[in-house]
């Protein structure tokens, strides 16, 4: 800015204004203002910070304003600062004492008055370029955000300007964006002045000015670098479900076909592999899976696992987790080098996958059988071929058998009406025995009976709060969901977990939180929720899964 400030050439201000717009990319009106606040500034420092001292630059002639603005207030009104200190604002007269210079005087009148230019000192240069420097700044960081916010999710073009610690600086041309370390393909290194195609992922509004997360390991990288080789998939005929990666080493994708006649996996490999060949390329060879994706969840899991095959999947819909059983030459294959073929179909999917051969869930058929035979031959008193009988008819526990209906025991071949309610009414037995045999333990451990009045807590369960010192309803009531459940604690650089008082009922944290709500609810220490909302919890939690910890199983 020129030191001689408003008696600067007119027409070299608005050149100077013209020039700073255009290098910076922002509204020449914005350079003005700058301006306009910068001599603002240099002028009530020469005549007094007390003074509102208004300037306005003419943004056609460059013709300079300076104008001395002061407003009447009443005589009583108080301004206070921050503290609450009383103080006098800026640019005012009390109307008593205006009125001694001009009668027709009265509250919010203004007088301006003309203020002669003068000559720029190095102070106030230095203070001018400053503030100039300030707002043209500022400026251009809200141009940029403005320019960039709505670009989530586009891959830009730019040029390496300098790398930091790992971390990739990139010219974007109107922008500078960063890829951190964790962002960046593994192996992959950039020189200054390289060209680099990024995926922006985020575009956050910072104090020291927006900041434009870019990235090659996202993806969302991968889902447009198909939009660009696929127009299938840029003209929506093919979508791209979901996206799990191991950058640089490999990936998975899963497409569907909005069209019948189309093929999504074949498109997407395209010509001898033309296609997917250009994506690899970009990715430092990146090995890609392309997958159907499937509505139904077990066929989509099983086709996540590829190339390995899978002969069955059990999926436990409640905790998301899904146990793949594969032929036992399979499992390296399913499993992945460090399990990487099972994280990424995991990630991809959405579930937790165990997998396990088939010689493995032979063996543990076999021994669940064993343990089930067992325990009807020990409490139904029968011998080993009709314990035998009623585990291969699918009856799991003693309450299957209990309360099941009769006919279903009947028709168990080899059974008639008389077998059926002997076996039911041993079974009934046992359970009763087994419930005097729990209060009893209940007693001697002194939990109290109000706390088998709170919904949910059975006898089981009672017992199993006794033994973990919560013997009334105010125990239960002060605990939190990881007293029920167990947590994780880390010593010695390890993480351990450590068990919970009904840890053995394998409770989730909604089982866990709504079992002490209701406890405070008894209490008196909160109103109980609304029934919409009580109606809502009983429909997720049963009364089975709480007692026993068995989620609902289905196979597919």
């Amino acid at each position: 800015m020129s030191p001689t400030g408003i008696a600067a050439n007119r027409l070299e201000l608005l050149q100077i204004a013209e020039a700073v717009a255009r290098e910076k990319s922002i509204d020449r009106e914005v350079v003005i203002s700058a301006i306009e606040e910068a001599i603002q500034k240099g002028a009530r420092a020469r005549y007094g910070a007390e003074h509102d001292i208004r300037v306005r630059i003419d943004p056609k002639t460059g013709e300079t304003s300076l104008k001395r603005v002061i407003r009447v207030i009443p005589d009583d009104e108080i301004f206070t600062d921050e503290d609450g200190l009383p103080v006098e604002p800026i640019g005012v007269r009390r109307l008593s004492e205006a009125l001694r210079d001009d009668p027709e005087a009265s509250v919010g009148k203004t007088y301006e008055e003309v203020l002669p230019p003068f000559e720029f000192g190095r102070v106030q240069t230095q203070m001018a370029r400053q503030v100039v420097t300030g707002k043209v700044r500022e400026a251009e960081r809200e141009r940029q955000y403005e320019e960039f916010k709505d670009r989530v999710g586009e891959i830009v073009n730019g040029v390496v300007k300098r790398v930091e610690y790992g971390n990739t600086v990139v010219d974007l041309g109107r922008g500078e964006g960063i890829m951190r370390r964790d962002q960046s393909i593994p192996r992959e290194n950039f020189n200054i002045g390289d060209r680099i195609r990024c995926y922006i992922y985020d575009v956050r509004r910072e104090a020291k000015g927006p900041q434009i997360l870019l990235s090659r390991a996202h993806g969302g990288f991968l889902a447009r670098l198909f939009a660009q080789e696929v127009p299938e998939v840029y003209d929506g005929v093919i979508e791209i479900r979901a996206v799990a990666r191991d950058p640089g080493s490999r990936a998975k994708m899963a497409v569907v076909s909005n069209d019948g006649s189309i093929d999504p996996v074949g498109a997407c490999v395209g010509m001898r592999g033309s296609r997917v060949q250009a994506v690899v390329a970009e990715l430092q060879g990146e090995k890609i899976d392309i997958i159907q994706w499937n509505p139904d969840e077990a066929t989509f899991i099983v086709n996540a696992l590829a190339p390995a095959e899978v002969s069955k999947v059990v999926m436990d819909e409640e905790d998301e987790r899904v146990e793949v059983v594969v032929p036992d030459e399979q499992l390296s294959l399913a499993i992945g080098r460090r399990g990487q073929n099972v994280r990424l179909a995991s990630q991809l999917t959405g579930w937790q996958i165990d997998i396990m051969t088939e010689s493995q869930e032979s063996e543990r058929r076999q021994r669940e059988f064993a343990e089930r035979t067992a325990l009807f031959q020990e409490a139904l008193d029968v011998d080993e071929v009709i314990a035998q009988l009623l585990v291969t008819e699918g009856f799991a526990t003693v309450e299957d058998v209990a309360y099941v209906d009769a006919s279903e025991v009947a028709n168990i071949e080899g059974f008639d009406e008389d077998t059926a309610e002997e076996i039911q009414a041993r079974a009934r037995d046992h359970l009763e025995r087994e419930a005097a045999e729990l209060d009893a333990r209940r007693r001697e451990l002194g939990v109290e009976d109000g706390l088998l009045e709170i919904e949910g807590v059975t006898l089981p369960v009672a017992v199993a709060l006794g033994e973990g010192e919560v013997k009334s309803v105010e125990d239960l009531a002060g605990l939190v969901p990881d007293d029920l459940r167990g947590w994780y604690e880390t010593r010695n650089g390890e993480r351990v977990r450590e068990p919970g008082v009904l840890d053995a009922f394998s409770l989730d944290a909604a089982e866990a939180e709504a079992l002490i709500m209701r406890a405070r609810v008894a209490m008196g220490w909160i109103e109980a929720p609304p029934e919409e909302v009580e109606e809502e919890i009983e429909a997720e939690l049963s009364e089975e899964d709480i007692v026993f910890g068995q989620p609902g199983a289905r196979e597919a």
